[in-house]
Order: structure tokens, then C-alpha cells, then sequence
């Protein structure tokens, strides 16, 4: 059982309607009368949703049963991927949970996967991956003075992306999988 204090930004707490949730803002509050209150900003683990909600300082919450173990990625077949775990039995996770992260698996790739009730809710990809620019306009010479520094690219798997201009066709950058954003120039055509 967790008690409000226990509350804080990045905790993962279980409320009435059964289901994990995680808190993405949290401020604490004592007026000058009356009881603290405890203002989060919750978001769903299993939907996405997001709610505000205020807890008292007598409220009491469980701990969800989350489960993390460390799979590694084989192969995606018709929208659903296939991960394999230590003990190399098959795992399958739609497209629908791996979301923007599908562009950045590659083959044996470890992931943490985030289990609730026996189901995959997250993964956890390494921060940075490289991959190779297949698709990207020419830089021109003269864009910085309107304030254009960026260009679209278009990675091997079909990520887009804004990439900095001297990116050319062939260049292996990496990307920042928790933005989904260019991290840097890793190799040069």
C-alpha cells in the first residue's frame, strides 16, 4: 500500500478503477487551515489518457504490479513484432504499443518491456540509435539568414525527421529515441 507522500513525479500508483497509472506533474499544498493537498497530473499507462486529480493527506493507493524484463527484438510480421526473452520464447506486440519506437528497432536490438497483468504496456529502447539518411534535400548555401537551419530527412525504416544542413544522403546520424529527434553526425557518406 503506498501513501500519498510516497507521491512523486515518475511514480506509478494503481487507483480504484484497477489499471497502473503514472504521475507527470506533482504539487504539494498547505493551507492555512484544513488538511494538505496533493495536486497530480496522472497519466494512464494502458490508454494514454491524462487527468488532474487532488489526493488528501489520509489517501491511501496500491502499488500496480508491474513486471520489467529485458527482451530482444527478431522480426515484425504483418503490424505485429516479435520480441524473444531469455528464455527465448516469443513475444508479440502490436504496433499499436511500440508506436513512433517501431522505426528505431533493429534486428536482436535489447528493449526493456514493461509488463502489467501479463501485457506489454512500454518499451524502453536504448537512447540512441544510428541510422542511415536514404532521403534528404541538398543544403543550400545562404538558408541560415532567414533562420532556416534544418532540413526534412527520411531514414533507412521511414522515419522523418528535421536534420541539421550539411546531412547529405548516405550519413549516419544518430536519434534520440525518447524525442524521436537528431542527435548528432555518428558517420559520413
Amino acid at each position: 500500500m503506498l501513501d500519498v507522500s510516497d507521491l512523486r513525479k515518475g511514480a506509478k500508483i494503481q487507483l480504484d478503477d484497477g489499471q497502473p497509472w503514472l504521475v507527470t506533474e506533482f504539487d504539494f499544498s498547505k493551507p492555512g487551515k484544513g488538511q494538505a493537498i496533493y495536486n497530480c497530473k496522472l497519466k494512464n499507462m494502458l490508454t494514454g489518457t491524462t487527468m488532474s486529480k487532488s489526493f488528501r493527506s489520509n489517501d491511501k493507493f496500491e502499488k500496480p504490479e508491474l513486471i520489467q524484463k529485458q527482451v530482444r527484438f527478431s522480426y515484425e510480421n504483418a503490424g505485429q513484432y516479435v520480441f524473444q526473452d531469455e528464455n527465448f520464447e516469443e513475444l508479440m506486440i502490436s504496433e499499436a504499443v511500440l508506436g513512433r519506437n517501431k522505426y528505431f528497432l533493429m534486428d536482436d536490438m535489447p528493449v526493456d518491456a514493461l509488463f502489467f497483468n501479463d501485457k506489454v504496456i512500454d518499451l524502453e529502447l536504448p537512447n540512441l540509435v544510428e541510422r542511415t539518411v536514404i532521403k534528404c534535400d541538398v543544403g543550400a548555401k545562404g538558408n541560415t539568414a532567414a533562420g532556416k537551419v534544418t532540413k526534412p530527412a527520411t531514414v533507412e525504416g521511414g522515419y522523418e525527421l528535421a536534420v541539421p544542413l550539411f546531412i547529405n544522403e548516405g550519413d549516419v546520424i544518430r536519434i534520440d529515441t525518447r524525442t524521436g529527434e537528431y542527435n548528432d553526425r555518428a558517420r559520413t557518406a
